[in-house]
């Protein structure tokens, strides 16, 4: 017979996962790219390590990203396994890969696709997330008639 509440208690590994903490950084979305990039400098320059972020990008993607995938699919996604420096991706593209650091630059998109973003970001991130740009709050859902 089981202790009385045992089977309330919930092992250790199925505990709920903690939230990152979450910055958001005011900026138009012709602009988010360029606050993106000063706040990885910022986070480097505070000693986080490259392979720690990971930058995602709502619309057009990142330059570097560009720059990356000239080389080749198969070496652009190499360096996401590989986790040794900051990885750039569309949000909505991007495999799935967890890192400490999210950067999520709100760079256009309509507000579904900056909520989809929003989500895959927070997904993504273990212990903070940076938004920069303007990201929309989820819209009320109507009840069901």
């Amino acid at each position: 017979m089981p202790k009385p509440g045992a089977a309330s208690r919930r092992p250790a590994a199925e505990a709920a996962p903690t939230l990152p903490e979450l910055q958001v950084i005011p900026a138009a979305r012709e602009a988010a790219v360029e606050r993106a990039d000063e706040t990885v400098d910022l986070l480097l320059d505070a000693g986080r390590a490259p392979g720690q972020i990971l930058v995602l990008t709502t619309d057009t993607v990142h330059p570097w990203q560009q720059h990356e995938q000239s080389f080749g699919e198969d070496r652009y996604w190499s360096q996401l396994d590989a986790a040794d420096d900051v990885f750039y991706a569309a949000a909505d593209g991007c495999r799935p890969v967890r890192r400490e650091v999210v950067v999520l630059a709100v760079n256009g998109g309509d507000t579904a696709t900056v909520q989809d973003a929003m989500a895959t970001a927070l997904a993504r991130a273990t212990s903070l997330l940076v938004v920069c740009g303007d990201a929309p709050l989820p819209a009320p859902r109507r009840p069901e008639q």
